[in-house]
């Protein structure tokens, strides 16, 4: 399905009532995405009335549960909620709190009924957005199917594998497809209010609401926050091994006949497993390797551009930048200077 879709352009009503939005608060949900998303939208509201003081009140925020009057969400912190009632303009979803190792079948098992409110609300016409894994909760409501999807990158491949139906973005902060919108790691919960308060208030409350959180232009890409230290490696054992050897020589020039002997097959049987288990071949396993150091080198040395790119195996900065930039989604300086460590005043 197109991803171009705008869901927002039939929130607001002709007779001008508040737009309904439910926040959707259940067990174990995050705090932050739900009540950072709502004073967010709040703060918006506010800078549109002083923008235009003929400007009604545009949102009528819930926090809606569906087991009494209260929801004990991350951490043990009880939060008062309002049983849904009548029929919300939009439905949002907060992720859980999860660990790397999540058993994803246990954690999302007693959530059930909020995994049929999911269902029957979007089902009525009412769109739905989830904010970083609360993509999990859309995806096991069915909601994903055939629809382009992101979720934090952490868990990016465990969504792609539990809803092959869904057209995953991992890199993506944020897709919106015909009514679901989904949304990157947890801070990503802003980059979806001032995504909100674009399509319903304008890009100049938009803006204004950024400036005064203290928020960045919205953002495109998690890639430049991706560390594969932190994910769990799923590569075949053959494929694994040959990523390994390659790690261990990355200033040495790639040689396929070399590679294929080292593993005592020929070139072209290497090139099929390779590609048949990862779906890629060797050359670029060899640069997201390279990529991955450089990132690593970038983040805890103050090493000039030059040798950076040097220690990955290449001689030509242009080059490398180029190809930086393609996987991570931005160039080598600018990814120093938002990940480089501080220098201590002299």
């Amino acid at each position: 399905m197109a991803n171009n879709v705008n869901p927002f352009s039939a929130l607001r009503k002709p007779n001008g009532r508040p737009m309904r939005v439910a926040m959707l608060a259940y067990p174990g949900c995050m705090g932050t995405q739900v009540f950072g998303m709502a004073e967010v939208m709040r703060l918006g509201a506010d800078i549109a009335r002083t923008l235009d003081a003929r400007r009604d009140t545009p949102f009528d925020i819930q926090i809606v549960g569906l087991r009494g009057r209260s929801a004990t969400i991350a951490g043990g912190i009880a939060i008062a909620t309002q049983r849904p009632q009548g029929r919300f303009d939009l439905l949002i979803v907060p992720g859980l709190e999860i660990t790397r190792q999540v058993d994803w079948t246990l954690a999302l098992a007693p959530l059930a009924k909020e995994l049929a409110f999911i269902r029957k609300t979007f089902a009525a016409g009412t769109p739905v957005a989830s904010v970083c894994v609360g993509a999990f909760l859309l995806g096991e409501a069915g909601l994903l199917d055939g629809r382009s999807a992101t979720t934090a990158w952490l868990f990016a491949p465990a969504l792609a594998q539990r809803y092959p139906a869904a057209i995953l973005h991992a890199s993506s902060v944020l897709r919106d497809d015909a009514g679901v919108i989904t949304t990157g790691a947890v801070s990503s919960a802003f980059d979806l209010a001032i995504h909100l308060l674009k399509h319903t208030l304008g890009a100049d409350v938009a803006s204004a609401a950024a400036r005064v959180c203290l928020l960045p232009d919205q953002r495109q890409s998690q890639a430049p926050f991706v560390d594969t230290r932190l994910m769990e490696q799923r590569l075949p054992p053959f494929s694994q091994q040959v990523a390994q050897w390659l790690e261990t020589r990355l200033t040495d020039a790639f040689s396929l006949p070399r590679l294929a002997q080292a593993f005592c097959v020929s070139t072209s049987t290497l090139l099929r497993r390779i590609k048949a288990e990862t779906g890629q071949s060797p050359l670029v396993l060899l640069q997201n390797a390279r990529v991955e150091k450089a990132k690593q080198l970038l983040q805890s040395t103050q090493w000039s551009l030059a040798r950076v790119t040097a220690e990955v195996g290449y001689t030509d900065i242009a080059s490398f930048t180029r190809l930086f930039k393609r996987l991570v989604g931005e160039p080598l300086a600018h990814y120093r200077r938002r990940h480089a460590p501080s220098i201590s005043a002299r």
